[in-house]
Protein backbone atom coordinates (compact mmCIF):
# COMPACT_ATOMS: atom_id res chain seq x y z
CA UNK A 1 0.00 0.00 0.00
CA UNK A 2 1.30 3.42 -0.83
CA UNK A 3 -0.10 6.92 -0.52
CA UNK A 4 2.62 9.56 -0.69
CA UNK A 5 2.62 13.34 -0.49
CA UNK A 6 4.38 16.21 -2.15
CA UNK A 7 4.38 18.79 0.64
CA UNK A 8 4.81 22.53 0.25
CA UNK A 9 4.54 25.25 2.86
CA UNK A 10 4.46 28.99 2.39
CA UNK A 11 3.73 29.68 6.07
CA UNK A 12 6.58 29.60 8.65
CA UNK A 13 4.11 28.91 11.47
CA UNK A 14 3.91 25.26 10.43
CA UNK A 15 7.61 24.65 10.97
CA UNK A 16 7.52 26.61 14.23
CA UNK A 17 4.66 24.37 15.40
CA UNK A 18 6.68 21.25 14.55
CA UNK A 19 4.12 19.87 12.13
CA UNK A 20 5.16 18.59 8.73
CA UNK A 21 6.26 15.65 6.65
CA UNK A 22 6.61 12.96 9.35
CA UNK A 23 3.06 13.44 10.65
CA UNK A 24 1.58 13.76 7.17
CA UNK A 25 3.37 10.66 5.91
CA UNK A 26 2.20 8.65 8.94
CA UNK A 27 -1.40 9.77 8.38
CA UNK A 28 -1.32 8.86 4.69
CA UNK A 29 0.32 5.49 5.40
CA UNK A 30 -2.40 4.64 7.92
CA UNK A 31 -5.08 5.67 5.42
CA UNK A 32 -3.44 3.65 2.63
CA UNK A 33 -3.37 0.58 4.86
CA UNK A 34 -6.99 1.03 5.97
CA UNK A 35 -8.35 1.39 2.43
CA UNK A 36 -5.73 -0.64 0.52
CA UNK A 37 -4.72 2.41 -1.52
CA UNK A 38 -1.91 1.55 -3.93
CA UNK A 39 0.52 3.78 -5.73
CA UNK A 40 -1.15 7.15 -5.28
CA UNK A 41 0.09 10.60 -4.41
CA UNK A 42 -1.38 13.86 -3.18
CA UNK A 43 -0.02 17.39 -3.05
CA UNK A 44 -0.39 19.12 0.30
CA UNK A 45 -0.07 22.85 0.88
CA UNK A 46 0.40 23.96 4.48
CA UNK A 47 -0.61 27.59 4.36
CA UNK A 48 -2.12 30.49 6.25
CA UNK A 49 -5.63 31.84 6.59
CA UNK A 50 -5.10 34.56 3.96
CA UNK A 51 -4.49 31.98 1.24
CA UNK A 52 -7.19 29.66 2.58
CA UNK A 53 -9.70 32.52 2.39
CA UNK A 54 -8.68 33.22 -1.20
CA UNK A 55 -8.89 29.55 -2.20
CA UNK A 56 -12.26 29.14 -0.46
CA UNK A 57 -13.60 32.26 -2.17
CA UNK A 58 -12.25 31.38 -5.61
CA UNK A 59 -13.26 27.70 -5.61
CA UNK A 60 -16.30 27.52 -3.33
CA UNK A 61 -17.67 31.08 -3.38
CA UNK A 62 -17.26 31.36 0.40
CA UNK A 63 -15.33 34.48 1.40
CA UNK A 64 -13.76 33.25 4.63
CA UNK A 65 -10.89 31.00 5.66
CA UNK A 66 -11.47 27.33 6.45
CA UNK A 67 -9.52 24.40 7.88
CA UNK A 68 -9.02 22.12 4.87
CA UNK A 69 -9.84 22.16 1.17
CA UNK A 70 -9.50 19.28 -1.29
CA UNK A 71 -9.15 19.60 -5.05
CA UNK A 72 -9.48 16.28 -6.90
CA UNK A 73 -7.19 15.85 -9.89
CA UNK A 74 -8.59 15.51 -13.35
CA UNK A 75 -7.58 12.31 -15.12
CA UNK A 76 -4.12 12.65 -16.72
CA UNK A 77 -3.60 12.04 -20.43
CA UNK A 78 -3.38 8.40 -21.50
CA UNK A 79 0.04 6.90 -20.90
CA UNK A 80 1.12 9.56 -18.39
CA UNK A 81 1.97 8.46 -14.87
CA UNK A 82 0.36 5.06 -15.22
CA UNK A 83 2.44 3.62 -12.39
CA UNK A 84 1.18 6.17 -9.85
CA UNK A 85 -2.18 7.90 -9.59
CA UNK A 86 -2.26 11.58 -8.68
CA UNK A 87 -5.32 12.06 -6.50
CA UNK A 88 -5.24 15.86 -6.23
CA UNK A 89 -4.37 18.68 -3.87
CA UNK A 90 -5.10 19.41 -0.22
CA UNK A 91 -4.67 22.83 1.40
CA UNK A 92 -4.66 23.24 5.19
CA UNK A 93 -4.85 26.58 7.02
CA UNK A 94 -2.66 27.05 10.09
CA UNK A 95 -4.51 29.61 12.21
CA UNK A 96 -7.96 28.20 11.54
CA UNK A 97 -6.81 24.70 12.54
CA UNK A 98 -5.00 26.03 15.61
CA UNK A 99 -8.16 27.85 16.76
CA UNK A 100 -10.29 24.74 16.16
CA UNK A 101 -7.87 22.54 18.10
CA UNK A 102 -7.96 24.91 21.06
CA UNK A 103 -11.77 25.21 20.97
CA UNK A 104 -12.16 21.42 20.74
CA UNK A 105 -9.58 20.62 23.46
CA UNK A 106 -7.38 18.70 21.01
CA UNK A 107 -3.69 18.87 20.35
CA UNK A 108 -2.79 20.82 17.24
CA UNK A 109 -0.98 17.82 15.76
CA UNK A 110 -3.95 15.47 16.31
CA UNK A 111 -6.37 17.95 14.77
CA UNK A 112 -4.23 18.63 11.71
CA UNK A 113 -3.63 14.93 11.21
CA UNK A 114 -7.41 14.54 11.17
CA UNK A 115 -7.60 17.29 8.52
CA UNK A 116 -4.99 15.46 6.39
CA UNK A 117 -7.03 12.24 6.57
CA UNK A 118 -10.30 14.12 5.98
CA UNK A 119 -8.89 15.94 2.94
CA UNK A 120 -7.41 12.77 1.48
CA UNK A 121 -10.73 10.94 1.88
CA UNK A 122 -12.41 13.66 -0.18
CA UNK A 123 -9.84 12.95 -2.92
CA UNK A 124 -10.83 9.28 -2.68
CA UNK A 125 -14.50 10.20 -3.36
CA UNK A 126 -15.75 10.19 0.24
CA UNK A 127 -18.03 13.00 1.31
CA UNK A 128 -20.36 14.06 4.10
CA UNK A 129 -23.16 15.60 2.05
CA UNK A 130 -25.81 13.54 3.81
CA UNK A 131 -25.98 11.62 7.09
CA UNK A 132 -25.38 8.19 5.55
CA UNK A 133 -22.28 9.33 3.65
CA UNK A 134 -21.04 11.24 6.69
CA UNK A 135 -21.38 8.11 8.84
CA UNK A 136 -19.26 6.12 6.38
CA UNK A 137 -16.59 8.82 6.07
CA UNK A 138 -16.40 9.44 9.81
CA UNK A 139 -16.07 5.71 10.51
CA UNK A 140 -13.04 5.52 8.22
CA UNK A 141 -11.56 8.64 9.86
CA UNK A 142 -12.01 7.11 13.31
CA UNK A 143 -10.32 3.83 12.29
CA UNK A 144 -7.39 5.56 10.59
CA UNK A 145 -6.82 7.96 13.47
CA UNK A 146 -7.07 5.11 15.98
CA UNK A 147 -4.22 3.38 14.08
CA UNK A 148 -2.20 6.51 14.88
CA UNK A 149 -3.20 6.60 18.55
CA UNK A 150 -5.47 9.62 18.05
CA UNK A 151 -8.78 9.78 19.89
CA UNK A 152 -12.12 9.88 18.09
CA UNK A 153 -12.21 13.39 16.61
CA UNK A 154 -16.01 13.47 16.83
CA UNK A 155 -16.22 12.60 20.53
CA UNK A 156 -16.88 15.47 22.87
CA UNK A 157 -13.98 15.89 25.23
CA UNK A 158 -14.81 17.35 28.60
CA UNK A 159 -11.36 18.52 29.63
CA UNK A 160 -8.35 19.87 27.77
CA UNK A 161 -5.35 17.58 27.28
Amino acid sequence: MSLTADIDSDCPSWEAAGYGAPQIEAALAALANELAVRDATVSILLTDDVEMKQLNRDWRGIDQPTNVLSFPATPPPAGWGEDQRILGDIAIGFSYCRAEAIAQFKTFADHVTHMVVHGALHLLDYDHEDDAKADVMEAVERRVLARLGINDPYAIEREPR
